[in-house]
Order: structure tokens, then C-alpha cells, then sequence
């Protein structure tokens, strides 16, 4: 029996019906470094992937708690990630690098992580690092006006894939990606054409380093231009709360889960960089009410220190969210705490 010393990374990918997934998978995994990566799909399709370890995964799950769609516990990513587990500690199979799971096209992201983070054994094994949602270039702004699953997965992303651009125009790559921005300000979006992406680029560390700047940069472009793009994602907005002040980080911790708990599934998407009077910052990660661990870093990746969090929500007046923020504020700092708000809609 063997143990391992770090956690196994999992990355998720995901993408509405038709928009590249597979194509995408199998260029990557040509890259050497991914040979030891186990790959999770729902369906084995004709995906030319002989020299990896391929387990199918089916779409059952169960229902948790008190019918939230994200808390499903899926039963069958539990058992095929202990029985990869029980390879790898038996030496059975090369040690595991990574694995990478393909998710069906209408599936939403949110229970993988939820079945991962609150599993007695795998939250110790395995951690979702990352999340990549591929975007149809020829039908990615219809899905996102017509179906709740793809906007979901916009918004869980950590990364965007926007495939098929050579078969439409520039302008209409151009609106679906101001689109996208509209939709989730902090996720880095590629192009892809045939599959063929750069996979250092989406390897790239993960971390509001870059993503922090986005928001800020998001809030002094054209209002013009987001406001052509916001008619069909009117009850969808990103509030970007900046604070100028250390945050009291017990404190914090109470606001964000009374916002939860009363929000719920409204909030899309949390993710921040915060300034809690240490050396480094602290990184806040979450996929509707389900928040990773935070991650204390050792330096902040710029010289910007100003506490910045972004939420995505959908049918939540951002103003309420504001207002609560300001009441947090002032409820527990001696003295007015410096912070702006804005919002894209």
C-alpha cells in the first residue's frame, strides 16, 4: 500500500449540449504531462483516449437537505472516485496526477463539488481545483437566453472556452464574449478552434491575482456596450464589493453565510480576495452557497490589497446585497470603513 502526501486535483469540465467538450478533452490529454490523469465522462462516445484510465460515470444522484438542486449528492462519482482511490493506494494503477471530469451537456457543476467537499473520504483525497465551461461560439448566446444550465455554468466557471469562432463572424465572437463577461467578470476566457487550445493557459494557477484586476477594469468599460448585451440576462448581475480597509475575518465569515442561507441558490457564484491583516490574503472560492475551503496565501499577487469579493446572482436586488455589506461594515469596525460598490448587469 502506498499514501499519498498531497491531495489529488480534480478539474471539471463542463459545457451546454454541442459545444466541444470532447474535442476539447482529447486535444489536451495528448499533452505527455496528462498521461497519469484519470478521465470521468458520462458517455465513452468515440473520444480517442486509450492511454488513459476511463471510467464512465452515469447522472444519478440524491437528493439532499431541503430540495436544493446544488446539494445532490452524486452516488456514482463517490463510488468510481473510491474505487480510482483503491487503485491508486494499492499501486495498481501509476499514481494519479490528476483527474479530469467531463460533465454531461445539461448537467450544473454545483453537485460535484458539493459531493467532493462533504464526503467523509474524499474531501481528504481529492479537491476541484478548477473548472472549465466550453461556450459554443455558433449557439452560445441562444443557450444563454434560453436554458438556466448554461448560465450556471458560465458562472461556475473558473475558466472559459469559447470554441467554433471560425465559423462565425468576429462581431459575433465579440458580443457572445462581452456577453460572457456580463455573466462572470473574474473567469479568463480562450479561444479554441478545432479542440486546439493552449493548455498552459488553462493549466495556469488559479487565484484572484488576475481576476481581481478584471472586475476593476469590467467597471470603467462602456456602459453602452453592456447595456446592448444585457436584455437577456436582466435578473443576472455581478456585484464587486472593494473594501480599502482590513476585513475582520470571523466576522466576514457570518455575513457571507447569513447571505447564503437566506439567498441560497440565487447566488451563482462567489469569489474574492481579502484582506485580513496578515502577510497575505485570503482566497474565497464558491459555487452557489457551496464555499471551498478558504486559502490563506503567503503574498498578495500585486500591490493592490484592497479586499475585493464578486458575487453573481440571479433575482437579487444588488442593492440589498449592499446594503448588507454596508450594515457588516459598520456593525463591526470602530471607525467608517472606505468601500465602493458596483454592479454589471
Amino acid at each position: 500500500m502506498r499514501s499519498r502526501t498531497t491531495k489529488c486535483p480534480v478539474t471539471i469540465v463542463t459545457g451546454f449540449l454541442g459545444s466541444g467538450k470532447t474535442t476539447l478533452l482529447s486535444h489536451i490529454l495528448q499533452e505527455p504531462a496528462l498521461s497519469n490523469t484519470a478521465v470521468l465522462v458520462n458517455e465513452f462516445g468515440s473520444i480517442a483516449l486509450d492511454h488513459h484510465l476511463l471510467r464512465q460515470v452515469n447522472e444519478h444522484v440524491v437528493l439532499l437537505g431541503r430540495g436544493c438542486a446544488c446539494c445532490t449528492r452524486r452516488e456514482d462519482l463517490v463510488k468510481t472516485l473510491l474505487e480510482l482511490l483503491s487503485l491508486d493506494e494499492r499501486g495498481t494503477i501509476a499514481q494519479l496526477d490528476r483527474i479530469i471530469i467531463e460533465t454531461s451537456g445539461l448537467a450544473d457543476p454545483a453537485p460535484i463539488f458539493f459531493t467532493i467537499l462533504t464526503d467523509a473520504v474524499l474531501q481528504h483525497h481529492f479537491f476541484v481545483d478548477r473548472v472549465w465551461t466550453v461556450v459554443d461560439a455558433v449557439n452560445g448566446s441562444l443557450h444563454l437566453e434560453c436554458h438556466p444550465e448554461a448560465l450556471k455554468q458560465v458562472t461556475s466557471a473558473d475558466t472559459m472556452i469559447v470554441t467554433k469562432s471560425d465559423l462565425v463572424s468576429t462581431q459575433a465572437v465579440d458580443n457572445l464574449i462581452t456577453r460572457l463577461r456580463i455573466a462572470n467578470p473574474t473567469a479568463p476566457i480562450i479561444k479554441a478552434v478545432f479542440g486546439e487550445v493552449d493548455s498552459s493557459a488553462l493549466f495556469a494557477v488559479q487565484g484572484m491575482g488576475a481576476a481581481a484586476k478584471e472586475p476593476r477594469e469590467m467597471t470603467r468599460s462602456s456602459l453602452a456596450v453592456l447595456r446592448e448585451e444585457q436584455e437577456h440576462l436582466s435578473a443576472t448581475h455581478s456585484i464587486i464589493l472593494t473594501c480599502y480597509a482590513p476585513l475582520d475575518w470571523q466576522a466576514f465569515g457570518l455575513w457571507l453565510s447569513m447571505l447564503l442561507h437566506v439567498h441560497g441558490e440565487r447566488i451563482l457564484r462567489v469569489k474574492g480576495l481579502l484582506d485580513v491583516n496578515e502577510q497575505g490574503p485570503v482566497l474565497l472560492n464558491g459555487v452557489q452557497h457551496i464555499i471551498h475551503p478558504p486559502e490563506h496565501l503567503d503574498s498578495w499577487p500585486d500591490a493592490n490589497h484592497a479586499s475585493c469579493v464578486v458575487l453573481i446572482s440571479r433575482g437579487i436586488q444588488p442593492q440589498d446585497i449592499a446594503t448588507s455589506f454596508r450594515v457588516f461594515l459598520q456593525a463591526f469596525a470602530e471607525e467608517p470603513v472606505p468601500f465602493e460598490v458596483s454592479v454589471q448587469v
